[in-house]
């Protein structure tokens, strides 16, 4: 469901797929082949969220922050992540489950492992590997942990074009 709120309606691309069990509320731009999975809550009711091109956001996911919110391009937001991040850059993978609070600045090519959780205002450099609860860096990305970011991404991207394809059964 795609709603407007306080005078703010979702822009979404025409290439993007948001899943009719989505809910996208308010002051949110979704960018270019993106993709909204199943269950996935995107509340722009406290500030603007932008979504760049081709990332996906997949089931059971809340993206929501207390101020203005940018995610890159090319991100893949695992299931069940919830999202309160000030800034996600390029080429990020959160992993399942995750948990990223308030005001966390994650740099580009990097990644947040499945069940870490991020605490208030923390700041990663790019090609940070953050894991943990608290999250913490871990160790530098690697070129075989980019290969495995942007063929998640890739994959999602595919699905994003068949869904759109497929159409709705009304």
């Amino acid at each position: 469901m795609i709603r407007s709120l306080n005078g703010k309606t979702p822009h979404v691309d025409p290439t993007a797929f948001v899943s009719e069990f989505a809910y996208v509320i308010g002051d949110v731009q979704i960018g270019e082949h993106s993709s909204i999975w199943p269950g996935t809550v995107i509340r722009g009711d406290s500030g603007k969220i932008i979504i760049g091109k081709n990332t996906n956001i997949q089931d059971n996911s809340v993206i929501h922050s207390d101020s203005d919110a940018w995610i890159g391009d090319n991100v893949t937001i695992g299931h069940r992540v919830v999202c309160h991040a000030r800034t996600i850059a390029n080429t990020v993978l959160l992993g399942n489950g995750c948990v990223l609070n308030d005001g966390v600045e994650i740099g580009e090519e990097s990644i947040v492992a499945s069940g870490a959780v991020i605490l208030e205002r923390m700041k990663f450099e790019p090609r940070s590997l953050i894991v943990g609860a608290p999250g913490k860096f871990k160790a530098s990305i690697k070129d075989r942990h980019l290969s495995m970011i942007r063929s998640v991404g890739e994959h999602y991207m595919q699905k994003c074009r068949d869904y759109k394809k497929s159409g709705n059964l009304e």
